[in-house]
């Protein structure tokens, strides 16, 4: 498997599952901007295609889509 040199995976983000579209080791959070191991992302929004570090931050973008 061909990896990303600087280890950024690409991902598409379905419900309850992703599929690795690029691979890599870490996708970045789309509110903290932290990496976050593949292993270890349990956090993402299916509908806006991004990834969040845990629980706080992926509440943070929920209440900002919902503020508008």
């Amino acid at each position: 498997m061909d990896r990303n040199p600087d280890g950024l995976a690409h991902l598409h983000y379905g419900d309850g599952e992703f599929v690795v579209l690029k691979p890599g080791r870490f996708v970045v959070c789309a509110v903290s901007g932290r990496q976050v191991a593949l292993e270890g992302l349990r956090y993402w929004d299916a509908e806006a295609q991004e990834a969040y570090a845990g629980p706080a931050e992926a509440l943070a973008a929920w209440r900002a889509r919902q503020a508008g």
